[in-house]
């Protein structure tokens, strides 16, 4: 069968052999690490203690990702690994582990602040020749990401006065506006994808935005 992790094959305190009575256990299979890439979708289902089963991701490009001030989650895009307290070198492989902290594309989190708040925040934002050039490489998705873009001018009275009125005690912090602007947002990833097959998480805020946004202009120098 392989390596194993059972104790049995393993001697005594005392010296002694342990006598075995019983055959290798699957369960018990000492299997190698899932090491979850960045890239497409791929996760393959393994027998656990029971007869259950664990989905181990080996590839994966998506998660839900939850906005804890706003009480909502989105399912984003994963764009980079950007930092992991363990090793660079997980960062350098791009590896999707428990706490690493991920770049994921914030334009569904963006979308659904100006459907809630009636505010866009593209509108004070004045493009510059760099992204007026990319959008023009981008083409169709371009094409299509406006097309996706909510209009806050189009909105029934009815909303207006909704939204005016969510409004009224509301307030989003400044580092989260801007990533939103930039439709790049750090999160930080809380489930394991080697164990359940998914990569989900929640955006970074508050202390814990401004610690990894020092951590990473550090790196940078």
């Amino acid at each position: 069968m392989g390596i194993v992790r059972s104790r049995l094959h393993k001697r005594k305190i005392t010296g002694g052999k342990t006598k075995i009575h019983r055959k290798r256990m699957k369960a018990e299979l000492g299997r190698l690490p899932a090491n979850t890439r960045l890239g497409a979708r791929r996760v393959s289902p393994v027998r656990a203690r029971g007869g259950n089963f664990k989905l181990r991701a080996l590839r994966l490009d998506t998660g839900n990702f939850a906005w804890g001030s706003e009480a909502i989650a989105q399912r984003v895009r994963i764009l980079d690994v950007v930092y992991n307290a363990t090793s660079n070198e997980l960062v350098r492989t791009k590896t999707l582990v428990k706490n690493c902290i991920v770049a994921v594309d914030a334009a569904p989190f963006k979308r659904w602040y100006a459907k809630h708040y009636g505010i866009d925040l593209d509108a004070d934002k004045k493009p510059t020749k760099a992204a007026a050039a990319a959008a023009e490489k981008k083409g169709k998705r371009s094409a299509h990401a406006a097309a996706e873009k909510y209009d806050v001018n189009k909105a029934s009275p009815k909303l207006q006065r909704e939204w005016v009125r969510r409004r009224r005690n509301h307030k989003v912090e400044k580092a989260i506006a801007d990533q939103l602007r930039e439709g790049r947002a750090l999160a930080r990833m809380t489930s394991r994808p080697g164990q359940s097959g998914r990569a989900d998480g929640i955006l970074l805020e508050g202390a814990e935005l401004q610690f990894y946004l020092k951590r990473l202009e550090k790196k940078k120098k």
